[in-house]
């Protein structure tokens, strides 16, 4: 669609990397609001929040390396090149290394864990909604093949030359699909932090609610690889199922009776 923002000779700014720094920002912005709402240090959450930006793009293009190894095997040196750098990455590996680095970060400065994390969940949704149209831009993490009224095609040869993304074939906008879905997990969770909650109730909610949309969004795309020994699915799908399994143990944990003094929204 449009991968390069801005082009002056060989010089060129990249679409997607401009979103990603908008999402970071946005996401940053929420997440500071809400902290302070928790009476949560601004400082350490804004440090802890460039801490798991780093972790999240780190572990998206690991992840993507995995996926790709005999491609990477082959060609060792395209690990390092522009092309890896400036791919989106897969967003699965970014958020488990993030939510890594989170723990570790908050147990260090002794932060809440589960309030923490909680403040961050509205903002992680904003920022992959705000992600995924730079995605869209690209022209990674493209959709299958579809006769439907709302197929889009790529037809910009930087967009083949960046991402290999399919020109003038009709595809799904799996990429807008998810930073629709994300927006609207985004409005919930915001609204829902509002309200009463037990500590660790709206990341488990998060977890749960991205996973499971992202588990049937991938249906629609094209790219990612099934397991190997001919299990059903793909990579990113029994990761959406790990970590929705892990958002309804938080869930559950939160629906426990509350102790006597032991404040709700923490």
């Amino acid at each position: 669609m449009l991968p390069k923002l801005i082009s002056i000779g060989s010089f060129y700014l990249p679409t997607y990397g401009v979103m990603v720094a908008l999402a970071f920002l946005a996401g940053l912005a929420v997440t500071v609001k809400l902290a302070r709402r928790k009476g949560l240090n601004a400082e350490l959450v804004t440090n802890l929040a460039v801490y798991v930006a780093l972790a999240g793009m780190l572990g998206a293009k690991i992840l993507m390396i995995v996926f790709d190894w005999h491609r990477y095997m082959a060609n060792p040196s395209d690990i390092f090149s522009l092309a890896t750098l400036q791919a989106a990455g897969v967003f699965q590996g970014g958020l488990i290394l993030a939510l890594v680095t989170a723990v570790l970060y908050m147990r260090h400065q002794k932060l809440p864990l589960l309030g923490t994390s909680d403040a961050f969940a509205p903002g992680l949704a904003l920022g992959h909604a705000i992600g995924k149209v730079g995605c869209f831009a690209a022209g990674c993490c493209w959709g299958t093949e579809t006769n439907l009224p709302w197929a889009v095609k790529f037809h910009d040869p930087a967009a083949y030359a960046l991402t290999g993304v399919p020109l003038e074939i009709a595809l799904h906008p799996a990429q807008l699909y998810e930073s629709g879905s994300e927006a609207l997990v985004f409005g919930f969770l915001y609204w829902r932090f509002g309200k009463p909650h037990a500590p660790g109730q709206i990341i488990g909610l998060y977890l749960v609610i991205s996973s499971v949309l992202r588990f049937f969004i991938e249906f629609f795309r094209n790219h990612e690889q099934a397991l190997p020994f001919g299990l059903p699915l793909s990579i990113t799908q029994w990761i959406a199922i790990g970590l929705a399994a892990a958002g309804a143990v938080l869930l559950v944990r939160a629906r426990k009776p509350v102790g006597l003094g032991q404040p709700l929204h923490a």
